[in-house]
């Protein structure tokens, strides 16, 4: 099964999304923040970084380079709804995958699939 790490700091939103991933099938720990999310990539094994952009304390872009020399064979993909800060991830973190707000939870679900190459049919 695949595993993700959620790093989101919206409630609502990390609700959201964790909850469409395990009805797609995906283990999901979610966090709220980058802090959080550092350990746990130190301690286990993830598939995907799913990260929200802006965050407090630490960023997703700082999540994600961190997260590169941790794991360096964890996949990442940011979600934002900050088209500047597109722009920068997409120039510090080229390999990532970026979704802005506000997807639909199918669009979500459907790069996931994508990233690791499974059949895009969503479940939702």
């Amino acid at each position: 099964m695949i595993r993700i790490l959620l790093a989101e700091d919206d409630d609502a939103m990390r609700t959201y999304l964790a909850r469409a991933l395990q009805n797609a099938g995906y283990s999901v720990v979610a966090v709220d923040r980058g802090t959080k999310a550092v350990p746990l990539l130190q301690n286990d094994d993830f598939d995907l970084l799913l990260s929200d952009i802006v965050m407090p304390e630490m960023d997703g872009i700082e999540l994600a380079q961190r997260c590169a020399e941790i794991s360096p064979s964890t996949k990442v993909m940011f979600i934002t709804g900050f088209a500047a800060v597109t722009l920068r991830a997409s120039r510090e973190a080229p390999e990532a995958k970026i979704l802005s707000k506000p997807f639909h939870l199918r669009d979500i679900v459907m790069e996931v699939q994508r990233i690791f190459g499974l059949a895009e049919h969503a479940t939702l």
